[in-house]
């Protein structure tokens, strides 16, 4: 779920705490933006996804940590001991996602929102 896409007329921060409160894991990609300058590429990064990863694993629920692979180098350094899922194109995100799922949750069979891979 994206906070930006449910309807609500609450602060943006309490629905965000209050859906990873009912979350049983959490996904946190830390793929960041540029801005490219004549002589280099500033990296900015996305500093609420540092908050929300965080907050999940205080209250015990699993983060699965992603990040592109142009990125990855961007990622604070506090954050990198996490197993992250490195992608380059979203249909590799799709299938590696699909799996760590699988792997730290579990997939249920029919579960709303899951494509089971054939």
């Amino acid at each position: 779920m994206r906070i930006d896409k449910k309807e609500h007329v609450n602060k943006i921060d309490d629905e965000i705490v209050a859906e990873i409160r009912r979350s049983r894991f959490v996904v946190a990609d830390f793929t960041c933006g540029a801005v490219t300058g004549a002589k280099e590429t500033l990296r900015i990064v996305r500093g609420g996804v540092y908050f929300e990863a965080g907050f999940a694993l205080g209250l015990g629920i699993p983060v699965i940590w992603t990040c592109r692979r142009d990125c990855i180098d961007a990622v604070h350094f506090d954050t990198r001991q996490f197993a992250h899922i490195v992608w380059d194109k979203p249909e590799d995100l799709k299938h590696n996602l699909y799996n760590r799922i699988a792997a730290v949750v579990g997939i249920q069979p029919n579960a709303p929102g899951i494509v089971q891979r054939q």
